[in-house]
């Protein structure tokens, strides 16, 4: 595919040939890929909107006929000959909808990007595949790159596909984990003793003094390119879902869908650049109509961008000595991507902010107990960022969000669950069980360890509104849940069990909740019961009045964390 290199600082444009360090005009360090396919030069009415819509139109063709991975975008990916191709199968990867979350948010409309499914695990494979091929296509046997976990295992297994020697440079804060893969594909790996950023100088300090290529990760052609086919497949993807289909039909008729809200977590930036580079050329195509808002997260520890953002800088403060435990966050310097991402959200909207490590790790536990997802660090930031900018009301509930589910979490490092995560049980000894089966020893233990637990009941008409609190409570794995779905066999049961706490709805056929409440109330053995409502209800100032002193709590469905809700039930029960 013939494609052009366009420098940012000066503007000139050449032929690309091979992988450049610099631009050669100017000797800046920032490129950018310009294709004949959506700029083309031939005839000047080629550029016009109609035909390139046109174009865009027939590519959508073509696509219908090509496989699941990124490089059925061939047309506009920086490789000239497709023998050339170092693949493990990467792209494609499911887009899913946070059915859970959305409804405890009440934003219905919030999807993942599951890069967790990528053959490393990361959404660094697709850098890997392109960068690697590009090294490939060029004649490069041996190669330098820095890395705080993620690339460094995705470049060497794509490295040792392609039969070229890869130098992995890391700080020592990468989790021992993540470097012993590094070396299992073969890479040379070199641990620093200091920050991400002096990792980045002593690996281009050593390719340079043994004349080796270097990956220039954000400021090179192949890392963009490579991220922004998660636009292409989110657009893909998204008008399939917002059209009621399955996300993973290839050859669908649907038009193609921009989210209206990004969000990623990022430490160089070189995801949200990439992905806004898709947007801008598929709209150029005609394929979808404007570029989302980017909300933007770092970890307060390792905040450059997230802290010039909010001083209004136009260059980034460097963070000289992060403090974070998400450590593929600690990129220290951002450089010039700051300044682009700043550049894009003054054009499209969005925001960069802080996100601390306390924030991250509740939101990788809530994010994996309510819909089942488990995630790196990093992505919990992101996930974190969602909450707080549907909190602060900047994410409305009609708006579609598209989250970048950057890896995954494995395996669990310990300062994420801590030690406590499971419940000893012991079993009688044989001198109790003499007289009894081990099967009813095991079942008195099980008893025993049932009757240290408080007993809920949730009266709930909406099934998904009960299974989400359902879904919370057990979660936090203190309590027996009882449910009812109408008020009659709700009252009916609270009478049965005597629960210690009752979580109720308002609005529901036959007996609604504020009679039940009203039953409760009446019954001497009831009334003392403490009630925790939820409803998506306004209440009127009488309905207000009518459970003011009969209650604990009032929730608003879609506006409580789980943690509201905990703390409503931690301070209600006896």
């Amino acid at each position: 595919m013939t494609f052009k290199i366009v420098c940012r600082a000066c503007h000139e444009k050449f032929d690309y040939e091979r992988p450049l360090p610099v631009c050669p005009n100017c000797g800046q360090g920032w490129l950018d890929a310009e294709y004949e396919f959506t700029h083309p030069t031939i005839n000047p009415q080629a550029t016009s909107n109609g035909h390139l819509a046109q174009r865009g139109q027939e590519w959508r063709q073509k696509l219908a006929q090509r496989g699941a991975t990124l490089w059925r975008y061939r047309e506009l990916l920086p490789l000239i000959h497709d023998e050339n191709i170092v693949s493990l199968g990467e792209g494609w990867t499911p887009l899913l909808k946070a059915h859970n979350l959305g409804l405890m948010l009440g934003h219905p409309n919030i999807y993942i990007k599951d890069e967790r499914q990528g053959p490393t695990g990361s959404f660094k494979d697709r850098q890997a595949a392109i960068a690697i091929s590009a090294m490939k296509e060029a004649g490069i046997k041996e190669a330098v790159v820095s890395s705080t976990g993620n690339v460094a295992i995705a470049y060497s297994a794509y490295s040792a596909r392609a039969g070229i020697k890869m130098w992995i440079f890391v700080t020592s804060s990468v989790p021992a984990e993540k470097m012993r893969e590094v070396a299992l594909y073969g890479s040379e790996v070199i641990k620093v003793a200091g920050t991400y950023d002096e990792a980045k100088r002593i690996a281009a300090e050593f390719a340079a003094s043994k004349n080796l290529f270097l990956d220039r990760g954000v400021k090179g052609i192949a890392a963009k390119e490579a991220m922004k086919t998660l636009a292409f497949e989110v657009a893909e993807q998204l008008g399939n879902a917002l059209a009621g289909e399955h996300t993973a039909v290839l050859n669908s008729n649907n038009p193609w869908r921009t989210p209206d809200w990004y969000l990623q977590a990022v430490s160089g930036g070189l995801g949200p650049v990439g992905v806004m580079k898709g947007f801008a050329e598929l709209k150029r195509l005609g394929l979808v109509e404007k570029l989302p808002k980017l909300g933007l997260f770092q970890t307060s520890g390792c905040a450059p961008m997230a802290n010039s953002f909010h001083k209004q800088l136009a260059v980034a403060e460097t963070v000289k000595e992060p403090r974070t435990d998400i450590t593929t966050l600690a990129t220290g310097d951002p450089g010039e991507a700051y300044e682009v991402l700043r550049e894009l959200i003054a054009q499209y909207g969005g925001t960069i902010d802080p996100i601390t490590d306390v924030e991250a790790f509740n939101a990788l536990h809530l994010v994996a107990k309510m819909d089942g997802i488990s995630v790196e660090p990093a992505t919990a930031v992101t996930f974190a960022g969602l909450f707080k900018l549907i909190r602060e009301g900047k994410i409305k509930p009609h708006e579609t969000v598209v989250l970048n589910c950057s890896g995954h979490t494995f395996p669990v490092e310990k300062h994420i669950i801590g030690e406590h995560h499971t419940r000893d049980m012991t079993l009688p000894d044989t001198g109790e069980l003499a007289n009894r089966s081990r099967e009813e020893g095991l079942l008195t233990a099980l008893e025993e360890l049932d009757s240290r637990v408080q007993r809920i009941t949730i009266v709930e008409d909406n099934p998904d509104a009960a299974r989400l609190i359902r879904r919370i409570l057990q979660a936090q794995g203190d309590f027996l849940i009882d449910e009812a779905h109408d008020g009659h066999s709700g009252l009916r049961l609270i009478q049965e069990t005597r629960p210690n706490l009752v979580i109720l709805d308002l609005m529901m056929p036959g007996l609604d909740g504020f009679g039940v409440v009203k039953a409760m109330k009446a019954d001497p053995t009831l009334k003392e019961t403490p009630i925790i409502v939820i409803t998506a209800k306004e209440l009127t100032d009488d309905e207000k009045m009518r459970l003011d002193g009969h209650i604990k709590a009032l929730l608003q469905k879609g506006s409580f964390m789980d943690s509201d809700l905990l703390n409503d039930i931690q301070q209600a029960l006896p």
